[in-house]
């Protein structure tokens, strides 16, 4: 599909979706990273003519990632009138959950903290502002590896770019002019003091999950299904325990 023509399809559903809405929400709220999948989305979100608030959340973020965010955040600004931003620095309050916590010492608990509490912060402000959390997670994320965060960056009202691949992600991303260098830029989640990215943790690069979601013959297929499988839980519905009449 014409590259353009993806944009504007996903435009036009958001725009649908708040017309359509018993909500009726009066805002977008988006939390941009400095990536290219929260870049893409707050743009096409500020594209609606709607009131788009982006949101930098840094907890101990990496200053390179954290500066594509500002950089991303003014730009968004200069090009469209509809966009509000807001640095919201949280050190302090992951501070407190982590001393509070700390019988419950783990790495990979406290990673995903810093995306639920980044949610938690969305959420309040969308409810201040009536309006709802726009997602920014793709479809090797959403549906393939389950890579993201379990009622974290996973808890959002709608997602707009969640039938999209990363490479698809990566064009609309040219499109719609956003920064070469958030373009050119290794993935990754920001929940890590390191900086490590999506590849270093996944073991394969994009490019090679996509091909594996798509062909059951590919030579990364056994890879790609092991880390599904691990995640799974995330993608599948809620267990609810069925009483019998």
């Amino acid at each position: 599909m014409d590259v353009k023509k993806r944009a504007k399809i996903i435009t036009d559903w958001i725009n649908k979706y708040c017309d359509s809405s018993s909500y009726k929400p009066k805002a977008l709220v988006v939390g941009i990273s400095g990536g290219i999948d929260s870049s893409v989305v707050s743009t096409l979100c500020a594209n609606t003519g709607r009131k788009t608030i982006v949101l930098t959340m840094p907890i101990k973020q990496i200053k390179s990632q954290h500066n594509l965010s500002l950089t991303h955040a003014k730009w968004l600004k200069q090009k469209f009138k509809n966009v509000e931003h807001h640095l919201l620095e949280m050190d302090k309050i992951f501070t407190s959950f982590s001393q509070v916590l700390n019988n419950f010492d783990n790495e990979h608990g406290y990673a995903n903290s810093r995306a639920r509490l980044r949610m938690a912060t969305l959420y309040q402000v969308a409810a201040a502002n009536n309006g709802i959390v726009v997602g920014t997670g793709n479809k090797v994320e959403d549906f393939g590896v389950g890579f993201y965060t379990k009622y974290g960056d996973g808890g959002v009202d709608i997602s707009p770019i969640a039938d999209c691949n990363k490479t698809e992600i990566w064009e609309i991303g040219k499109e719609l002019g956003i920064l070469k260098e958030i373009i050119e830029a290794a993935p990754t989640d920001g929940l890590w003091d390191d900086g490590r990215t999506d590849e270093g943790q996944l073991g394969l690069k994009y490019q090679e999950l996509e091909e594996a979601m798509e062909n059951p013959n590919s030579p990364n297929r056994a890879k790609y299904e092991t880390i599904r499988k691990q995640n799974l839980h995330k993608m599948e519905p809620i267990p609810v325990c069925k009483i019998p009449n």
